[in-house]
């Protein structure tokens, strides 16, 4: 019998070809050119222009719009983020959207997940790509949407011939523009190619391996802030994972997400729409409920002696915890209640400004619930704590 994951499955050519290919080609062919030509300074802004570009349209495009529909684009923006990422050669939209999300349906499974971290950093980095698995076999049924779009369809049906059109004419086009065709080719063209497939694949790989997980250890995928420089903000795979309709994947202002700045600033000039944000409530649940269960891992490894004290902080921390999440439910329901009001276009001036003591009672309410728990958490996770 065949799993779906069987290690002697045929061999995928093309992607076999395509991944030790380029790399092996601008391993050797780079270095010899260097020796005896010197890059030109276009060259080398080809490669950060067209890297950029390509790792964009994945982020934006393949994985947050197409993958997740996490928020509208006008054509025009569809049409830039598409020709960018059939230049990436990541398959055509369909293909990846598709596999994306059978990925999140059946993260870390090892039969059904196509790049499950739990058979490895190589596999989930290139080796499932290398093979044609069972796990990894196309199926469009999780993608009615996709297969309704005239321009996913379209780039789908001329894959291959769109992907070779992007990767040799335009770097020659540049090349001739800048007087620097093999510079171009070699750097904006061929490593700018190994340096977007690296990256892309590290979210499937090292994203899954190293990192915090704070908002949930049911799955392998970590926050990881170095990634994310590289990633243009994938690197925040833990919260992505629980929170997948979110247009954003670093949610606060100091996370390094250059993917959401580009959805949320082309919204200013009205080419996105309905970027969706998950619920603030159920982030904050998320975030305190894994301290709370971290604290109680925690509490559980020390011995029986201290049995009895053990006891008492226990039914400390989940006394705030128990607090904590009261207060987030009301805080939701004020939220709901003020939402309703406003959409109803029911509230005066009065009633606002009573919604607006309420919010501001709550909310400090909350913030001294939340110092509470955290120091509680912060004591037991300790090291010297006995």
């Amino acid at each position: 019998m065949t799993t779906r994951v069987d290690p002697n499955s045929p061999y995928n050519w093309p992607g076999v070809i395509t991944l030790f290919g380029t790399s092996i080609a601008a391993l050797v062919a780079i270095p010899l050119y260097a020796w005896f030509n010197d890059f030109s300074t276009a060259a080398w802004v080809s490669f950060v222009v067209l890297a950029i570009a390509n790792g964009m349209a994945i982020t934006a495009g393949y994985h947050r719009l197409w993958a997740h529909r996490t928020y509208e684009a006008h054509w025009t923006v569809r049409f830039v983020l598409m020709f960018f990422g059939t230049m990436a050669v990541q398959n055509s939209v369909l293909v990846w959207a598709s596999g994306h999300r059978t990925h999140h349906r059946h993260v870390d499974d090892t039969e059904n997940d196509p790049y499950s971290a739990k058979r490895g950093f190589w596999f989930s980095h290139m080796g499932w790509m290398l093979r044609k698995y069972e796990s990894g076999k196309e199926d469009f049924s999780n993608s009615p949407d996709l297969l309704k779009d005239p321009m996913v369809m379209f780039q789908h049906k001329h894959y291959t011939a769109l992907a070779l059109g992007t990767n040799f004419i335009l770097p020659v086009i540049i090349g001739f523009m800048v007087g620097d065709v093999w510079g171009v080719v070699l750097l904006g063209g061929l490593l700018r190619l190994v340096w977007s497939h690296q990256t892309t694949f590290f979210i499937n790989s090292l994203a899954h391996i190293w990192g915090r997980r704070p908002y949930t250890d049911e799955n392998t995928a970590r926050d990881n802030d170095i990634l994310a420089v590289f990633t243009y903000g994938e690197g925040y795979h833990n919260y992505h994972h629980l929170f997948q309709y979110d247009y954003r994947n670093g949610i606060k202002w100091f996370h390094i997400d250059p993917t959401k700045w580009l959805i949320a600033g082309l919204s200013f000039v009205g080419l996105t729409k309905n970027l969706k944000r998950c619920d603030a409530f159920a982030i904050e649940k998320a975030r305190i409920a894994m301290q709370f269960k971290r604290a109680e891992q925690k509490l559980l490894g020390h011995p029986t002696a201290m049995q009895a004290q053990m006891d008492a902080v226990k039914a400390r921390l989940a006394q705030e915890y128990e607090h904590y999440s009261k207060a987030l439910q009301d805080w939701a329901k004020l939220k709901e209640a003020w939402y309703n009001d406003t959409k109803n276009a029911l509230k005066n001036g009065e009633t606002l400004a009573a919604y607006k003591l309420k919010f501001k009672a709550m909310e400090v309410e909350m913030r001294l619930q939340r110092k509470r728990l955290q120091a509680l958490v912060s004591q037991v996770q300790k090291p010297s704590f006995a």
